[in-house]
């Protein structure tokens, strides 16, 4: 897995080089506490760290994309610019 795509509040991130499910588990175990800072990837092409304030009640969805789709997706970010 190269790249978990992370929908949070209905904007688009996302995460490279982790393993979903521990990603999962940083996650629910950062709500349990009330309040987590999330690290992730802000942009496509040059990517910009950014940190999700990650609190109950927002949507959050973990997408993890297989690798035959994320080199197509990078291909078509290459081949656009």
């Amino acid at each position: 897995m190269k790249r978990i795509d992370i929908v949070y509040g209905g904007e688009h991130y996302s995460v490279g080089g982790r393993d979903p499910a521990e990603l999962r588990s940083e996650i629910a175990h950062g709500l349990a506490s009330g309040v987590h800072w999330l690290e992730v990837n802000d942009g496509e092409g040059a990517t910009r760290t950014a940190y999700l304030a990650l609190t109950p009640g927002t949507p959050i969805s973990v997408i993890p994309v297989p690798e035959a789709e994320d080199a197509a997706h990078r291909a078509n970010v290459d081949g656009a610019a």
